[in-house]
């Protein structure tokens, strides 16, 4: 990998504006990312949100999870979601968001207040359900986009506005293509 300057602090707080400014009720899907392996990333503009794996074609349920007793993948942590803001400001490039590890990247305001567990989101024709199982920033992340990003997705605010993204579950299988609308139901 090349190396890269990360954001400072500084640089960082001076960017929280515009992810404030996120759209509350309709956004835009910018992203998809579907995860094939371990460190294997495969952008694509259309998928399929399927109820029983998540995003096809991901490896979501094969790599598993240490939150389940058994380690199999935790169904609350199916699909993962990041406001396409946040990564911008943190990976500077956007050949460099898929490397956040997330699957789906969206401009919406992705906060507590605004997106509580239980809230739906309808994109394309599938309907997913954020569920209340945290997302944060680990060491891969820090590695990634540097400390201080990792420490301000983290902060108390980062955690309100959920900064590193949020879980969520398929409700509705469906097609879902970049462009399309991310809309509260």
């Amino acid at each position: 990998m090349q190396n890269v300057n990360h954001p400072t602090a500084g640089e960082l707080e001076a960017g929280l504006h515009l992810i404030r400014q996120s759209p509350k009720d309709v956004g835009t899907l910018s992203l998809i990312v579907r995860r094939p392996g371990t460190e294997q990333r495969e952008l694509v503009d259309m998928a399929e949100l399927d109820l029983a794996v998540g995003l096809v074609g991901d490896n979501w349920r094969e790599r598993g999870s240490r939150h389940t007793p058994d380690q199999s993948a935790h169904p609350d942590a199916q699909v993962t979601v990041m406001n396409s803001r946040l990564i911008a400001l943190v990976a500077q490039e956007q050949e460099r968001w898929s490397l956040a590890g997330d699957q789906l990247y969206v401009d919406l305001d992705l906060g507590v207040e605004n997106l509580p567990p239980g809230t739906r989101l309808a994109v394309g024709s599938a309907v997913i359900e954020v569920t209340a199982m945290p997302h944060t920033g680990c060491g891969k992340f820090a590695t990634r986009f540097g400390r201080d990003a990792t420490r301000f997705v983290n902060s108390p605010v980062g955690k309100k506005l959920n900064l590193r993204g949020i879980n969520a579950k398929v409700v509705k299988p469906g097609t879902i293509r970049v462009g399309d609308a991310v809309r509260k139901i």
